[in-house]
């Protein structure tokens, strides 16, 4: 299975429409998360072209993003893999104790927020966030995350430069 992670896509000052590096890894995706901040429904809407999108609530999302299906916090089961998504995790120190409570079966917590890429495992789980492809803020690049996963197996998780 692969999966496509997004956060922080912040429509429309960020995202006009799907960047082309971004729909590059988009295409041939079995699954999209987004971890919130989309903004507007309408980018669900784009992203559900390239396959099937899950979302999370962020903190600039518009109430049309909750009517397209988004939920506060998502538990997932992707293949055999327990999955947990949440827009902010807080502040990093304590980030792992935090999202073991909050989802204390994942085996991988995806989110959002900072627009900082972070691949980080200890405690018994591994977290996830894929940064941002449109509003880097103080990274060098936009990015976005590919997660491969094979019965039960997180095999490879990865950020991509996309700008």
């Amino acid at each position: 299975m692969r999966v496509v992670v997004l956060s922080d896509t912040h429509a429309p000052r960020r995202w006009k429409s799907c960047p082309p590096r971004v729909a590059e890894h988009l295409r041939g995706a079995d699954l999209i998360l987004h971890a919130g901040d989309v903004c507007m429904a309408s980018v669900l809407d784009e992203l559900s072209q390239y396959g099937p999108v899950r979302a999370v609530l962020g903190n600039n999302d518009v109430p049309d993003v909750a009517s397209w299906g988004a939920e506060p916090t998502l538990e997932l089961d992707l293949d055999g893999l327990r999955v947990g998504m949440i827009h902010d995790s807080g502040q990093a120190t304590g980030r792992l104790q935090r999202m073991r409570r909050a989802f204390p079966r994942a085996q991988l917590v995806v989110f959002g927020h900072s627009h900082i890429p972070l691949d980080q495992a200890g405690q018994g789980m591994r977290i996830f966030n894929p940064g941002s492809p449109t509003d880097r803020r103080r990274q060098p690049h936009g990015t976005l995350g590919v997660l491969r996963i094979e019965a039960g197996r997180l095999i490879e998780a990865s950020i991509a430069e996309v700008s």
